[in-house]
């Protein structure tokens, strides 16, 4: 892991620095010739372990959003949601009242959602070849009863549902744009849908190998979107592009950049822009599918490039269902960025949804108010407000200081794992009594989750028990 640098600008620009901690994007500091590196935090005094990432918790529980008082009609992001991963119905349903509490008001179904993967457990789990994705079939009953709940359970909290397909990954049997009944075996489900009094669809066609034919994309998109406001005249579309990244100006292509000039992704955005029904949105992940900063001048090149309104959907604190939590808060979002943008749509942690509250909050805290927002203030009052006792906002303040996550660390990866990152730079670069002592804080950290909140957070102790048992093996292979 490279170093992480912090310019003399960014301290004086950034309220990070009042609280200790204040990590930028590499990129950007290693342009500034002023830039230095942060000393090693405590039990490891050396330059080259990185500071720790430390949260300080506030004195006095403030209302979270910031300006939810003061600007209680005005939120900066007319759509400020999350949308599930791999997520089951009851988990959806978990997190309906939290996102109600801290005024987010977009809910979205993961696609893979739907898929068959009640038999292996996880997307990530899935055998290699395996087609679990049966979207030519209507869903099993259990699975629509859930469904239909969340729909009526997001209607009661004030909160839009949008229902959202990919006919073609994972799928044994790829939609076919030259097929006639594979347009009504799709629209099955959107009709179903909009029959429980949906209003916000998605068809994403993101990340798939075939089927990248944007004429007859955008001819699916609108078909679909006509039918919709035939039986409701203000239902709304959003497409997720099969190019969902970039900006079009810079970098080599590949499946996640646009690239530079004339490109395959350049040509198929302009082409299925012009295509598109002018109202439909488009999702966007940044200049990356992981971005470590999303600008306003980013969303304007990519806007142009497509010519149509955009939502962004930010692949943070994603984890894809690795085996890692990203806890720290959101970061690297401009202030101005509502400007260009109608809606920001994050992609959580799975299973770890309850975890997932955590950054949740600083998320919903920065959509809302975007000017106001200070990362720093943010995660010392999401803690506050998740903890219900001293001890609990302790446990929570030490988790998160154990997985402060891709944006804190500058990784583009949403495998990064900060706690065995950290633990392999002290194991390299430190003592044993260091690498002891990060092991007893692990420890204490998964001691103090089972006695502080009994019942909750498994999934996220589980994840820190599986770490703490590898980075135990690594410090016995060496001091054994």
């Amino acid at each position: 892991m490279d170093k992480i640098r912090i310019t003399r600008r960014e301290l004086l620009r950034g309220a990070l620095a009042s609280t200790g901690w204040a990590i930028v994007n590499p990129a950007r500091a290693a342009s500034d010739a002023k830039s230095v590196y942060l000393a090693a935090g405590s039990g490891a005094e050396r330059e080259d372990i990185p500071k720790e990432f430390r949260v300080v918790l506030p004195s006095k529980i403030a209302p979270l959003p910031e300006g939810v008082l003061k600007y209680p009609t005005a939120p900066g992001f007319k759509l400020r949601g999350i949308k599930g991963l791999t997520w089951v119905s009851s988990q959806y349903l978990t997190e309906i009242p939290v996102m109600a509490k801290y005024k987010m008001n977009f809910l979205m179904n993961c696609y893979t959602s739907l898929w068959n993967l009640e038999m292996h457990g996880s997307w990530g789990q899935v055998p290699h070849g395996k087609e679990v994705n049966h979207w030519q079939e209507l869903l099993p009953e259990e699975k629509r009863r859930g469904y239909a709940r969340v729909v009526q359970e997001c209607r009661r909290h004030g909160i839009e549902f949008c229902f959202s397909m990919n006919p073609i990954l994972a799928s044994p049997r790829p939609f076919d744009y030259d097929r006639p009944q594979d347009l009504e075996l799709l629209w099955r489900h959107y009709a179903w849908m909009q029959g429980l009094g949906v209003k916000w669809f998605n068809l994403s066609l993101d990340d798939i190998r075939q089927g990248i034919n944007a004429t007859a994309q955008a001819k699916v998109t609108n078909e679909i979107l006509r039918r919709l406001r035939t039986g409701d005249s203000g239902a709304q579309m959003i497409f997720t592009p099969t190019w969902y990244a970039g900006t079009g100006d810079s970098g080599t292509e590949t499946a996640a950049k646009l690239g530079t000039g004339d490109t395959p992704g350049v040509r198929y955005l302009k082409e299925v822009g012009e295509k598109m029904d002018s109202g439909v949105y488009f999702y966007w992940t940044g200049p990356k599918v992981c971005s470590l900063s999303i600008t306003r001048e980013d969303a304007e090149k990519y806007k142009r490039l497509s010519k149509h309104r955009l939502l962004i959907w930010d692949n943070y604190p994603c984890n894809d269902q690795r085996p890692t939590l990203q806890l720290g808060p959101l970061m690297g979002r401009s202030p101005d960025l509502s400007t260009v943008t109608e809606g920001y749509i994050s992609n959580p942690l799975s299973p770890q949804n309850e975890a997932n509250r955590i950054p949740m909050l600083t998320i919903a805290d920065y959509t809302w108010n975007p000017k106001a927002y200070d990362p720093a203030r943010s995660i010392g009052q999401s803690l506050a407000h998740l903890g219900q006792t001293t001890g609990q906002r302790l446990v929570l303040k030490g988790l998160v200081e154990l997985y402060a996550g891709r944006l804190v660390a500058g990784s583009q990866s949403t495998g990064w794992n900060s706690l065995q990152e950290r633990f392999g730079l002290i194991l390299h670069n430190g003592s044993q009594h260091a690498a002891k002592e990060f092991i007893d804080r692990a420890e204490s950290v998964s001691r103090s989750l089972v006695k502080e909140f009994p019942g909750q957070y498994l999934l996220a102790r589980r994840t820190l028990d599986a770490d703490i048992s590898g980075i135990r093996t690594e410090y016995t292979k060496k001091y054994s």
